[in-house]
């Protein structure tokens, strides 16, 4: 889509608006989770005018551009559109209508029936119990790119954010994910973030070889979705149609919460965390940058250097041994742990099987890893390996 509308911007700007339009009513279409408050609250901020619609069951909704519900009847309605024999929607734009209302309320139309089945009457949707889980809604990946870019204004960023259904007001967090190379990354993304059941919005896109998320709770003191994460990785069975082996490819990295017109600062958190994350054990995969803590500024190091050290490039040659990767994964497990047993439980192996693994690390590398400041040194060069392969 951006680059149709980069295409069409070369050759026509009202089309490139036009396409703007329809993109973003398709993504409503498509988000799985329209109603009738987010539909009449992005329309605002779309139209850049408070718009307001009435189904034919009752149910009426009004807002004003900036995101607030308004109160009564429309002021003025500078035009609108009718969803049949009863139910309308509309806009109140002061002084002459826009270059694009007509085009807006049609696509409003459009998605407000959608709300009944088409013309007929529908029934109220049903409550929405405390605590269930919001699923992840696909997010217009031009919005999403003005959200985290740098050059927009901040006016520009609470835009997009309204529009994508956030409060410009309550902090948020970003989420990289990746995964196989053939395999869509917003798809991985879409299908982790479905069952991890974050009781938050939840907006997913594609961002080049990443699938980009974006999460704001309700509660700004939430805790950190990696646990979450961890056991949606762990068991892929929890969603639909989710193949296990595409479950163990993944890699996640988890941003902290910042205010929401600094989401790209968290996005910049969550690919530094993605370059500490491993994929297969549940616990690896995911890695949060809060809890990396001062071992994030590791990240800062040159890839190039962090690959040269002596240690990583003994990890490397074990790691090619055969079943060098258990090998590799138990040494993480047991640096993590400090325990043969919790290692062993964590990779679903017998703890002597682990202890084996261990055994011939130290034979190769020369450490004593009973020895906390051995371990300490292998824990660091099990980073710099990780770091040393180079962006996320």
């Amino acid at each position: 889509m951006k680059g149709l509308l980069l295409r069409l911007s070369a050759l026509d700007a009202d089309a490139a608006t036009a396409v703007r339009v329809i993109a973003h009513f398709q993504a409503l279409l498509g988000s799985g989770a329209l109603d009738a408050i987010s539909l009449a609250r992005s329309t605002a901020g779309l139209a850049e005018c408070a718009a307001g619609l009435e189904l034919p069951d009752g149910r009426t909704a009004r807002f004003g551009p900036g995101g607030a519900a308004l109160p009564g009847e429309p002021e003025a309605v500078s035009q609108g559109a009718e969803l049949g024999p009863s139910g309308r929607v509309w806009l109140e734009r002061p002084g002459p209508p826009g270059p694009f209302d007509e085009l807006i309320l049609e696509w409003m139309a459009i998605a407000a029936r959608t709300l009944c089945g088409g013309p007929t009457p529908c029934a109220p949707p049903a409550p929405r119990t405390p605590g269930q889980p919001g699923a992840p809604d696909a997010a217009d990946p031009a919005l999403m790119e003005l959200v985290l870019s740098e050059r927009e204004s901040d006016h520009d960023r609470a835009r997009a954010l309204r529009l994508l259904g956030l409060a410009p007001e309550l902090p948020l967090r970003m989420v990289a994910v990746r995964g196989a190379p053939a395999v869509d990354a917003g798809l991985d993304a879409v299908a982790l973030l479905g069952r991890a059941g974050l009781e938050a919005v939840v907006r997913v896109t594609r961002t080049g070889p990443w699938g980009t998320v974006l999460v704001q709770p309700p509660d700004p003191a939430a805790d950190s979705p990696a646990p979450a994460l961890r056991a949606a990785v762990a068991d892929p069975r929890r969603g639909p149609d989710v193949a296990r082996d595409a479950a163990r490819r993944l890699r996640v990295g988890v941003g902290g919460l910042v205010p929401a017109l600094a989401a790209r600062d968290s996005w910049a958190q969550a690919c530094t965390a993605l370059r500490f994350a491993v994929a297969g054990s549940p616990r690896e995969a995911v890695a949060d940058h809060d809890a990396l803590g001062p071992v994030a500024l590791l990240a800062d190091i040159p890839a190039e250097r962090l690959a040269a050290l002596p240690e990583a490039r003994q990890l490397d040659a074990l790691a090619a041994q055969p079943n060098g990767d258990l090998t590799i994964a138990a040494l993480a497990a047991f640096c993590r742990t400090g325990s043969l047993r919790q290692a062993a439980a964590e990779l679903h192996l017998h703890h002597s099987s682990v202890a084996a693994r261990l055994a011939h690390v130290e034979a190769a590398l020369g450490w004593r890893l009973r020895d906390p400041e051995h371990r300490f040194h292998a824990h660091l060069a099990l980073y710099a390996r990780r770091l040393g392969a180079g962006p996320c």
